[in-house]
């Protein structure tokens, strides 16, 4: 269920992976330089010893970038000297959300609580939305760096209502919140459409 995701005042995604491949190529050549010296090593003490071809080349550039990758990709990006780099917040976790539907006059509709939880890696996220009528998947979403408020999500979505709904329907929407600058809380508005025409405001709290 998780998408890709654009990043915008973010480090590009194609250059990371220029600079995985430099460092991939370097990695290798290390790992086979060590790899050999030690054969060299041990015959020099009376050992017999030998490296199948398929040892060496598994530890050619293309496996080490695919394992920087996925090291990158699951992991790195988090780590604080990384994140700063990136410049991607790590939104992943649980959230609660209070949410406000308003009219056209700006008055409250109604209010409502749901439970939001984000997964999220270096190229990939889902925004899942739960209430106790119904739930919504993101579809699409990107990510904007924002010097002065923090971050911006802005993400579209479907939402499908829970059995025994009947005056509710299945429609589309999007959201935009803007986290706080230590991700610990954020704020933000939504609308919806094809099947449900409303709009509201959001207030979520990280758990």
């Amino acid at each position: 269920m998780e998408h890709e995701y654009t990043v915008l005042g973010g480090v590009n995604r194609s250059r990371i992976g220029h600079y995985l491949g430099i460092i991939s190529g370097g990695v290798s050549a290390a790992v086979v330089f060590a790899l050999l010296w030690a054969v060299d090593l041990a015959k020099a003490f009376g050992v017999s010893a030998n490296i199948p071809p398929s040892v060496l080349s598994l530890a050619g550039a293309g496996t080490v970038f695919v394992v920087l990758y996925w090291i990158l990709d699951r992991f790195a990006w988090r780590w604080r000297i990384f994140s700063k780099l990136l410049k991607v917040p790590d939104l992943s976790g649980e959230w609660e959300c209070a949410g406000q539907s308003i009219n056209t006059e700006g008055k409250t509709n109604f209010e409502w609580k749901a439970k939001i939880t984000i997964v999220q890696t270096w190229d990939r996220i889902r925004v899942r939305l739960k209430t106790d009528q119904s739930a919504s998947n993101s579809t699409s979403a990107a990510l904007i760096r924002d010097e002065a408020d923090g971050f911006r999500l802005f993400y579209s979505y479907t939402n499908e209502p829970k059995m025994g709904q009947p005056e509710l329907t299945g429609h589309r929407g999007s959201a935009e919140i803007t986290f706080s600058k230590d991700t610990r809380s954020g704020e933000g508005e939504y609308f919806n459409g094809y099947g449900r025409y409303t709009f509201g405001r959001m207030i979520l709290r990280r758990l």
